[in-house]
């Protein structure tokens, strides 16, 4: 098997050892006689997987007992609408600090929703940078105070995340969840998409504090409140069986390979290697984020021109390494180096681009 070394951002790499599992059980699962893609939602068959899956999430994350887990379809994005129309009141407002081009993404579904407060706004220096986390205090009397813990297109990352006291804080963690050990206690809300780190397209998790729970009003439709979803264990419709079978799997495979902190350590070297490619360059190439917050998820980088942008991106795909070509709305390149990433393969790329600078530079 000739697999590549896939840096796209999402849907992005998972372990070959969760694809052969799926492979293997995709016709007859554990010998029921059936697939898991095909049996009913209701069914002991998966009613024992779902549950499983929030188990190993609670155990992985350290969710405390005052939280629920809810899977539901329409990815992070439908979560930029949901959150305030469960948590901001009529007459509230909120505040978010826009970060990037999702978090901004996250404030115009909010604004079409309510009053909503800016309390920081990276544009002006490109959304390279992030506020200490320190200073970060919320509005008197905001209903939440939102952001997105790590920018997939900007690979802008927080590093230290706002403690607050006079608000729920409410994340978008849909590029870094599970990467790193997290205060899941310090959140009111915490939402990710699945197709980055934790399994395939099709199923966003939220974690929800249970007391906001009873934000939801009782006027909204259905599918669209928390309190309905989390009442009736994300089976009041038919979920994403399939993605949250497989995120099971993926969440096994993460906690069989030692846990959070493992993963966070062998991130950190995968990262820390691209970066120092980048800086020992002598400029060739550029990382435009804050070396304070840069990610290490999402590690974009400049050329000095974007005809050898292409070269490199054409030529690193001629030794297996796809998914290199930055955001179209940005340019550039991209590494995206999620759980699944081997070392292997960011050293790799490391290689490459010490090589790439050498002969072009």
């Amino acid at each position: 098997m000739n697999r590549k070394i896939n840096f796209y951002a999402g849907p992005a790499t998972l372990p070959v050892e969760v694809l052969e599992q799926l492979r293997d059980e995709m016709v007859d699962y554990h010998q029921q006689g059936l697939s898991m893609v095909e049996t009913s939602h209701r069914s002991g068959m998966y009613e024992t997987v779902h549950q499983e899956t929030t188990d190993l999430l609670k155990d992985l994350m350290g969710i405390p007992d005052n939280y629920q887990v809810v899977y539901l379809g329409g990815g992070a994005t439908l979560q930029f609408a949901m959150v305030p129309m469960n948590l901001l009141p009529a007459t509230g407002t909120c505040d978010i600090i826009v970060s990037g081009a999702w978090a901004k993404k996250a404030y115009e579904d909010a604004r079409k929703i309510g009053n909503v407060n800016v309390l920081f706004d990276g544009k002006a220096n490109g959304y390279t940078t992030l506020p200490n986390a320190k200073t970060v205090k919320a509005t008197p009397g905001a209903a939440y105070l939102h952001i997105t813990s790590n920018e997939t297109i900007g690979g802008v990352q927080w590093k230290e995340f706002p403690v607050l006291t006079e608000a729920p804080l409410i994340a978008d963690m849909s590029s870094d969840i599970l990467s790193r050990p997290v205060e899941v206690k310090n959140f009111g809300l915490i939402y990710a998409g699945a197709q980055k780190n934790i399994g395939p397209a099709g199923v966003a998790i939220v974690i929800i504090r249970e007391d906001l729970l009873e934000r939801s009003p009782e006027t909204l439709p259905v599918y669209l409140s928390y309190k309905i979803h989390a009442e009736k264990d994300s089976l009041y419709n038919t979920p994403p069986v399939f993605s949250i079978y497989a995120v099971h799997h993926v969440l096994k495979y993460l906690k069989d390979h030692g846990g959070v902190s493992a993963v966070e350590e062998r991130n950190r070297k995968k990262a820390d290697a691209l970066y120092k490619a980048m800086d020992e360059s002598g400029g060739f190439y550029r990382c435009p984020v804050d070396k304070a917050v840069r990610s290490d998820m999402n590690i974009v980088f400049r050329l000095p021109s974007e005809d050898l942008e292409k070269t490199f991106v054409t030529e690193a795909e001629a030794k297996g390494m796809i998914g290199l070509k930055g955001h179209r709305s940005v340019g550039g390149c991209r590494a995206s180096v999620y759980n699944a990433m081997p070392l292997e393969g960011a050293l790799a790329l490391a290689d490459f681009m010490k090589d790439f600078a050498r002969t072009r530079g």
